[in-house]
């Protein structure tokens, strides 16, 4: 999974790039699709692949997380 999204990472980069530097009809469409790469292929793979083994309930205010801030703030006297 890592290595597909750094390939279209890459290849979404060189689009754009591409675009940028020549002198083509269809140098705007380069580097459209090339941001449309990122934004609808590459980012949702990245956060997918970085949140799929995690539980949501960690990062959730419940009076369970409350109490252990709580306790923490207590034990860190500045």
């Amino acid at each position: 999974m890592k290595y597909i999204i750094f390939l279209a990472f890459l290849a979404s980069l060189a689009s754009i790039v591409c675009g940028f530097l020549l002198e083509v009809d269809y140098s705007e469409k380069l580097i459209g699709f090339g941001v449309l790469g990122l934004f609808l292929v590459v980012f949702p793979l990245f956060i997918y692949h970085r949140w799929k083994d995690r539980d949501i309930k960690d990062y959730m205010l419940t009076q369970e997380n409350l109490e252990k801030m709580r306790d923490n703030q207590k034990d860190k006297k500045y």
